[in-house]
């Protein structure tokens, strides 16, 4: 096997490259999803056309590849859309870049590399006769990172596979998802006049800029507060005044890997005596917390997650501001309970609203599935001592029954998901193929 990735390992890197030059954003420019999505599935089912898989286009919401036989079928669940890139890049994040031994470009990691992966591991037990018992599907969402509709579409339209599982996570496996609700911060400020920042619901904002009434709050006190919180920012009185401050992106799910702006930005003009009550509304049941705890979310934790709270995008339109949330809660807890706990976070003009919500799911690490892949991973790396674990990331396991999240990513690798950056490991990728070779012969023969 170590043979067949060494030997096609320029070709992996060739059709990665073709997957990352797309900007395969969601977009409105051509239904579903946007022109670019459209074009990167097509681009994925030429590469596993050519590779002699059976294909098929699903209305571009998603498309397969599809080797082998009989009357079960083992999914392999991947996405080829992506967020925004944003700035702070060292190269063209949609031309694939090599230095250091890693790939960079939007997508190597989440999820245009496990796609490739996932490819060349099906090819290698097309192209040595492999006797597989069970169809091998290579399904190609275009809509994960903004709601997976795709696959809510594939699977009423195709059903949802026997066993499987999405490499868009991280590995030898997660057993368990936390909850994710979507909602909004909305209310009334007499004082911002404008304001805005953000690049998703999901990324932690990384800046905000800010419009506000001449005098409403204290300069001096606003800026101690950024300063003694080494919060970068700048700031223009010329008319009224004007402020943007810096943070850092991080996954929403992990918000305390990054810097949020909005946060900041509403904690010091509260510290600045702005006397304003949408800062007000945020302080109370916001502020720096990043764990729900102002709302109450303490309450839901387990022995195994808790809460996150991530605010996305911040916008005031027609009088109104609102900041999209991301909330991640806990395994053992459900959106009802949550739903109590947000009813009550309001005041007179401000509100947080309900958007959408998905339950966690759980896996028992002990049934033949997730047993066939832990093995893979633990045959291939050597690696008996890591655990499977509960996370806060969404993965396609909440919308496609009998999968889990395993892989793409290795302990300790550095790949700047949703962030600047972005990279994958050379050596990782191939070790990628080589997990997921043993995964699916486990598979066949659960």
């Amino acid at each position: 096997m170590k043979k067949f990735v060494e030997e096609n390992f320029d070709a992996m890197l060739k059709d990665l490259y073709d997957l990352v030059k797309h900007n395969s954003v969601f977009a409105q420019d051509e239904k579903p999803f946007g022109k670019e999505n459209r074009n990167v599935l097509d681009e994925a089912l030429r590469m596993m056309n050519e590779k002699g898989f059976e294909t098929n286009n699903v209305d571009y919401y998603a498309g397969y590849g599809q080797i082998g036989q009989g009357d079960k079928t083992i999914g392999i669940v991947c996405h080829l859309d992506v967020v925004p890139a944003g700035d702070g890049w060292d190269s063209d994040p949609f031309e694939l870049t090599i230095r250091n031994n890693h790939a960079y470009g939007r997508g190597v990691s989440d999820d245009k590399g496990a796609a490739v992966a996932s490819m060349y591991a099906m090819k290698y037990l097309k192209d040595t006769n492999y006797p597989l018992k069970k169809k091998v599907r290579l399904i190609l969402g275009c809509n994960e990172e903004t709601g997976s509709r795709c696959v809510e579409y594939y699977v009423n339209k195709c059903g949802h596979p026997d066993m499987g599982f999405t490499p868009d996570a991280s590995f030898p496996g997660i057993y368990a998802e936390k909850g994710i609700i979507g909602g909004l911060l909305k209310g009334k400020s007499s004082k911002i006049l404008k304001i805005e920042g953000g690049e998703a619901r999901n990324i932690v904002c990384k800046q905000v800029k800010c419009e506000l009434l001449k005098d409403s709050f204290n300069i001096e006190k606003f800026e101690t507060y950024l300063k003694e919180n080494n919060i970068k920012y700048e700031l223009d009185v010329t008319n009224n005044i004007n402020v943007v401050v810096h943070g850092v992106a991080a996954h929403g799910a992990s918000p305390e890997l990054g810097i949020n702006a909005i946060n900041y930005l509403f904690e010091a003009l509260y510290c600045a005596d702005i006397n304003d009550e949408f800062v007000d509304f945020m302080h109370k049941y916001i502020g720096l917390d990043l764990n729900g705890v102002k709302m109450g979310f303490d309450s839901l934790k387990d022995d195994a997650t808790w809460t996150t709270c991530n605010l996305g995008i911040i916008k005031k339109d027609n009088d109104l501001i609102n900041i999209t949330v991301d909330i991640r809660f806990p395994i053992k807890t459900h959106i009802e309970n949550c739903k109590e706990l947000l009813n009550k976070v309001r005041s007179d003009n401000c509100e947080f609203e309900f958007v959408n919500g998905i339950e966690p799911i759980y896996f028992d690490q002990d049934s033949p599935m997730v047993k066939a892949m832990i093995k893979a991973y633990q045959d291939v790396t050597g690696d008996l001592k890591s655990k499977m674990i509960a996370i806060g990331g969404g993965t396609y396991a909440k919308e496609v029954n009998n999968i889990i999240a395993f892989g793409c990513g290795f302990d300790k690798e550095e790949d700047n998901i949703h962030n600047a950056n972005e990279s994958l490991s050379l050596d990782n990728f191939k070790k990628q193929v080589l997990i997921y070779i043993e995964a699916i012969k486990n598979l066949n023969e659960v």
